[in-house]
């Protein structure tokens, strides 16, 4: 299921879904910023783990005008 998936859903609540998948990974990546923890994701069906400063760095470069 992919993004235009869920935005054609017929339940409100899977519409909703992925809307809130990316506020919680937020969320996830402010904490482990904050604790200064590695974060553990999942990429091409491998763990990864971001360090934290990894994560400064990557908002960092979010936020520097284009």
């Amino acid at each position: 299921m992919n993004a235009n998936d869920l935005a054609k859903a017929k339940d409100p609540d899977v519409r909703a879904a992925l809307g809130a998948l990316r506020r919680a990974a937020q969320s996830a990546r402010k904490t482990a910023m904050q604790t200064n923890t590695h974060l553990v994701i999942m990429k091409d069906g491998r763990l990864q783990r971001i360090s934290a400063s990894d994560l400064v760095l990557q908002e960092a470069a979010k936020s520097r005008p284009k």
